[in-house]
């Protein structure tokens, strides 16, 4: 832990502020989703998320039902949870602006062809201005 906290000082020290910021965003970009997937990812991604909610709410009434049948199903846990994971990265980051909406109060959903678009809304997780 303190050898961590010593490299990370002396990163900073040696490349400066702006060295440091610019090696920490290569390095960091990669690990976030992009922004914008086509729709065969989308639906991939979203079809990686319902698996693993739907085999969580499946194996609960199984249990009810047929005990040994789930008893020892850890490793479909583990799997189910590092799909649930993925399937975050495979949605893109507007996913995770809807994902995160559902969290905000006064989040509003805004469709873009403007068909469905209420008078008066305001962009995805944006707060409504009272």
């Amino acid at each position: 832990m303190i050898l961590q906290k010593v490299v990370f000082i002396t990163a900073v020290a040696l490349l400066g502020k702006s060295g440091f910021a610019l090696l920490k965003a290569k390095l960091f970009n990669s690990l976030t989703p992009p922004a914008e997937v086509g729709p065969l990812r989308y639906r991939i991604g979203l079809i990686m998320f319902c698996l693993p909610l739907l085999q969580g709410l499946l194996k609960t009434y199984a249990s009810h039902i047929a005990a040994d049948l789930v008893a020892n199903w850890a490793w479909v846990d583990i799997a189910c949870d590092i799909m649930l994971f993925a399937s975050l990265f495979m949605l893109g980051g507007n996913f995770w602006d809807k994902l995160r909406a559902l969290f905000v109060r006064d989040a509003r959903a805004v469709f873009l062809d403007g068909s469905t678009k209420a008078a008066g809304s305001t962009p995805l997780a944006a707060p409504m201005a009272h």
